[in-house]
């Protein structure tokens, strides 16, 4: 069954090293602390996905990287929320300057040219390459022209709407009057520009479609790939580009008191990311009511709006916070701890609000969190993380039910319960996490796993789809025997004088 959800980010081997001081002064060797290594998931439009594993384990520093509040140390972070057709950077045009250098038959081109196969996809065995490298390059300034007016007609429309309430308010400024008619004037005229524009872009993809129609006879890789449809990888653009796009990637930080600038009144601070990334004029009263409009839907009364952060009590402060990261209309949200330092009567409130709002914005949030029973009730799949690995992934119910890794086992018998026909002894993890700066070998929770062998010190687990949509990294899941249908594969046969570690 083809899955018909659509991926809007998409993490490939992500790594991100922080670089220590060098042990030695004249060592070539620097240590670097492993705080995600190597991570590949996709992360589903409209979803909650759960992340959780013990302090260290890296799951802030994975998130962070998402956002691309750092930079990886490898991998790619795709995000499909826009595309080449609305945005052309920087080095999609050194990518199209490549092409004409490809060489190689359908195999030889993925391996080696993987970011032309990403431009272009199959296109790659044209006739032509350098027919082709001309006609994308043209598509790409087509492209950045209709964005470059687009934008200019909009920053003039902001001033538009603030010389007219100008006008309301004061009627004897002379000046204004004047200039609103110019502003008019200049938006009549790039509209104009637009229309030529967009029609030099429709007819460069029409060039482009005629160029795989004539592909299309050739067999190897996608060869009717659209290149209005290509993701944009956020690894690769400017600082600049990113900056542009920080509106559509948000993040509610842990700390509801350090994270709030205490100089600014909460107008201020929900508002400002509006302002930096033009959605609204800055003292428009556009930009007021839409301000309060947000407050309103974050539990904030309109009387807040000038007042200061101090004068708020942890739960709303938290709201402020939901309110700020929410008001740009992000598509993609981190929640990192959001609930973690609020009391427990209000940690229910606010998991209720971020869901609520989920739902009327179609977002999509990564939950961060140690508890695991607020992940449990918020999140469509859960992910556990383990010394800046994931290794186990599934839905939220399955993760619960069935556990696979030992890791994640233990976790779920540390969580107390109230239920005491249940007695559940809880259990602790053995040991510590070991260091992220010299992780062990072979599976990295072999040092506190108790059902540990000698192949799990040496070789690194297979990441495995063992149950629909449940993903594990372990070479002896638990309960692999026991499982109820549909039927797990046994990963091997054991013999008359070894038993299955999981087997009662």
């Amino acid at each position: 069954m083809t899955d018909t959800r659509k991926v809007l980010l998409k993490l490939e081997d992500v790594k991100m090293h922080f670089p220590l001081k060098k042990e030695k002064l004249f060592s070539n060797e620097r240590p670097f602390v492993k705080a995600v290594d190597g991570v590949t998931i996709d992360v589903y439009e409209g979803e909650t996905l759960g992340l959780v594993g013990e302090s260290g384990c890296g799951k802030t520093t994975l998130g962070r990287v998402m956002l691309q509040l750092y930079t990886q140390t490898n991998g790619t972070v795709h995000y499909t929320g826009i595309t080449l057709n609305d945005y052309a950077p920087t080095y999609a045009f050194k990518d199209a300057a490549k092409i004409a250098s490809v060489k190689g038959s359908a195999e030889e081109i993925i391996e080696k040219y993987p970011n032309q196969v990403r431009l272009c996809g199959g296109l790659l065995l044209h006739d032509d390459l350098q027919e082709l490298a001309r006609t994308v390059r043209e598509n790409l300034l087509a492209i950045k022209e209709v964005y470059r007016i687009t934008t200019a007609i909009h920053l003039l429309d902001i001033k538009r709407v603030a010389h007219l309430e100008s006008e309301k308010t004061n009627s004897n400024t002379s000046s204004e009057k004047k200039s609103f008619p110019k502003i008019e004037s200049k938006i009549s005229a790039l509209e104009v520009q637009l229309k030529s524009a967009e029609k030099v872009r429709d007819e460069k993809d029409a060039v482009l479609i005629k160029m795989r129609e004539r592909c299309s006879t050739k067999s190897g890789f996608d060869v009717l790939m659209d290149m209005r449809e290509v993701s944009i990888d956020l690894s690769r653009l400017t600082d600049e580009e990113m900056r542009r796009q920080r509106r559509h990637l948000q993040i509610i930080f842990q700390d509801p008191y350090s994270s709030l600038n205490p100089r600014f009144t909460v107008g201020n601070i929900i508002s400002e990311a509006l302002v930096a990334h033009n959605m609204y004029g800055k003292g428009t009263k556009q930009l007021e009511d839409y301000t309060l409009d947000v407050m309103e839907k974050c539990g904030l009364q309109k009387y807040f709006l000038h007042r200061y952060p101090h004068q708020f009590s942890g739960g709303q402060r938290q709201r402020i916070g939901i309110a700020r990261a929410l008001a740009p209309q992000p598509k993609f949200v981190v929640c990192d701890e959001a609930v973690s330092a609020l009391d427990v009567s209000i940690q229910s409130q606010i998991i209720n609000l971020l869901m609520d709002l989920k739902d009327e914005a179609n977002l999509t949030y990564l939950f961060i969190s140690h508890d695991l029973s607020a992940v449990k009730f918020i999140s469509d799949r859960v992910g556990v993380m383990y010394l800046g690995n994931i290794i186990e992934l599934g839905k939220s119910d399955e993760i619960f039910k069935y556990p696979l890794h030992p890791y994640t086992n233990v976790l779920l018998k540390a969580i107390p319960t109230t239920d005491e026909e249940s007695k559940k002894e809880l259990q602790v993890i053995e040991g510590d996490i070991p260091s992220p700066v010299n992780p062990p070998p072979g599976c990295k929770f072999h040092t506190r796993c108790e059902y540990a062998r000698d192949i799990c010190k040496s070789n690194i687990p297979e990441w495995r789809e063992l149950r629909p949509e449940h993903w594990v990294a372990c070479h002896f899941p638990v309960g692999v025997e026991q499982v109820e249908p549909p039927e797990i594969p046994k990963l091997r046969n054991y013999g008359d004088n070894e038993t299955n570690p999981y087997s009662e």
